[in-house]
């Protein structure tokens, strides 16, 4: 006799306000347990296409759902950590001067009062800006944003980021080292080649968020204004950033590593990413669906395995966690604590919602070090122009952040395509 698993109900709680460790642990029990469940129910899945080459409706949709609520679950995890985590906040300044930005700051954004924002820049020697052009904001508020940016966007954190003054970086790769070659005792010691450098530019690009709040909001002592700002812009500039490191155009936003040429592995070339195909458009091939994973993993360099991730988005994921090897042992396996990543083949398993999903053609799924293969460059400071006057009767916070990116060693990333 078959037996039978309910299947669980995450419970999404995104307005929960208490996120302790015992809260942390009791979501990630669920999320264990309900793992455990679709292990069995997918098993039996297995069995009955095995034996009749098709799978019972009731089975099949079983699968399905406790695949979706382990997703959910997930997220709800997700959000917890992300509610607990908050950096330590530090700034440049001594410790008077930065209570007096805070404190001018804060009546620049309650009143639009300009005039103890100017002198404390003035005193910081900063790079000063007009009213027209916006003021920096406090360094802990800038260094709070881009930190939990780092936490939301999923590309940002693996990859390399450089902060810049100027408005591209400018960055040498060795793509060809000097030529050597092995001589006898007495022979001769012909030239060698030189080494080949090439030059690869990263501009920086204007993103920008204009949360809007009432008068009635800003007159609000108990209003902790640079905390508000921080959480209208971080979701805001997180899913922009998270696109555009993905599927960017490299004009008006920085450069998506899909957006590169792309070629297959075996003809690769510098300036291209080298993929693989699945062999089916837009699915795994039914017979050895794993072996794609394997070929993938190790069509990266042994140098670039070492701090190799996946990236892919929630549906694929869900695709991939059905996936046995040859042993019948699951590829993907569940987080080992609370804060932890799910791992594929024993590699990091990141979700990154703006992959394509797994229709005929489209590269879903990306492997390799992204801290080598992709650079984050962010222009230094994050600025906020007070406008009252454009949507009376709210007042309207024009936030702005320059950020560039884009592929700086194309052997580091591979693709796997969806296509035949």
């Amino acid at each position: 006799m078959t037996q039978q698993f309910s299947t669980p109900t995450p419970t999404l709680a995104p307005e929960t306000k208490s996120t302790g460790t015992q809260n942390v642990a009791e979501a990630f029990d669920d999320f264990m347990h309900a793992f455990e469940e679709f292990r069995h129910s997918n098993d039996e899945r297995i069995k009955q296409i095995e034996k009749s080459a098709s799978a019972d409706v009731l089975t099949h949709d079983k699968v399905e759902r406790i695949n979706h609520a382990l997703d959910e679950q997930k997220r709800v995890i997700d959000h917890m950590l992300l509610k607990k985590a908050r950096p330590a906040l530090e700034t440049g300044f001594s410790p008077l001067l930065a209570l007096e930005h805070k404190n001018a700051f804060e009546g620049y954004i309650r009143r639009g009062d300009e005039q103890g924002v100017r002198s404390i820049e003035a005193k910081a020697l900063s790079i000063g800006s007009s009213p027209d052009g916006g003021y920096l904001v406090p360094p802990e508020l800038e260094r709070d944003i881009g930190t939990r940016l780092a936490v939301l966007s999923p590309i940002r954190a693996l990859a390399t980021v450089r902060q810049v003054s100027g408005s591209v970086l400018k960055k040498p790769f060795a793509v060809k080292g000097p030529a050597v070659g092995w001589v006898g005792e007495t022979d001769a010691r012909p030239q060698t080649e030189a080494s080949k450098l090439a030059e690869l530019q990263f501009p920086t690009m204007e993103l920008y968020a204009m949360p809007a709040a009432s008068s009635s909001l800003l007159d609000d002592a108990a209003v902790d204004v640079e905390q508000w700002i921080s959480a209208e812009v971080e979701t805001a500039f997180a899913e922009q950033e998270g696109q555009a490191f993905i599927n960017g155009n490299g004009t008006t936003q920085p450069k998506g590593f899909l957006t590169y040429e792309s070629i297959a592995d075996a003809n690769w070339s510098w300036g291209k990413l080298g993929n693989l195909s699945t062999g089916i458009a837009g699915g795994f091939s039914a017979l050895g669906a794993s072996d794609i994973l394997f070929d993938t993993v190790y069509t990266l360099k042994a140098g670039y395995r070492q701090n190799a991730s996946w990236v892919m988005n929630r549906k694929t994921q869900a695709a991939v966690r059905k996936l046995k090897d040859n042993d019948g042992h699951y590829l993907w396996s569940p987080p080992a604590a609370p804060g932890q990543q799910a791992s594929l083949l024993g590699f990091r398993l990141n979700e990154a919602e703006g992959m394509p999903a797994m229709t005929t053609g489209t590269a879903a799924i990306a492997f390799g070090d992204f801290a080598r293969g992709y650079l984050v460059v962010d222009r230094t400071g994050v600025r906020v122009l007070r406008d009252p006057y454009s949507a009376k009767p709210y007042v309207l916070f024009y936030t702005t952040k320059r950020v560039g990116g884009g592929v700086q060693d194309f052997d580091a990333i591979k693709l796997l395509k969806f296509a035949a």
